[in-house]
């Protein structure tokens, strides 16, 4: 009698292990009105991130992911370039209108890519530059001087 309770005990967790998980629904696509838009702009590359207002990344682009490769990266065209694709990939994905722009850093590309996003039909709220600027540093190593 015993048996016969573990084959039934067996026998149900096998069918219960067996069964098919249900599919998920597919998530759709967000739509977000309002987002911003940081540029990091080096002499070497430009990288364009779209994120919507709380920080999570909706598209990214850069000079050297649309085929620039060498000292062609850190130029403005290129930063031009990967702001529009970057730009028009949320703009068809995420229906952006408006966004706020984040810029950091000293190379060619940081006009480009602002007037790249004009071109592509989003408006500009506002423009905010947070490079960061040195303020004196660390003390230097050594011991004082009198």
């Amino acid at each position: 009698m015993a048996e016969e309770e573990i084959k039934n005990t067996v026998a149900t967790e096998t069918a219960e292990a067996v069964a098919p998980k249900s599919k998920s629904a597919k998530k759709g696509k967000r739509i977000v009105n309002a987002g911003a838009v940081h540029i990091q702009a080096t002499f070497n590359n430009t990288i364009i991130s779209v994120t919507d207002k709380k920080g999570g990344v909706l598209t990214a682009s850069s000079a050297g992911a649309n085929g620039f490769r060498g000292s062609k990266k850190g130029t403005a065209f290129a930063a031009g370039v990967a702001a529009e694709k970057a730009l028009d990939l949320a703009k068809k994905n995420h229906a952006l209108n408006s966004v706020d722009v984040y810029v950091s850093g000293i190379g060619l590309g940081r006009d480009a890519a602002i007037r790249a996003i004009s071109t592509v039909g989003i408006k500009i709220d506002s423009i905010t530059d947070v490079t960061p600027i040195q303020h004196g540093g660390v003390r230097p190593k050594g011991e004082r001087k009198p």
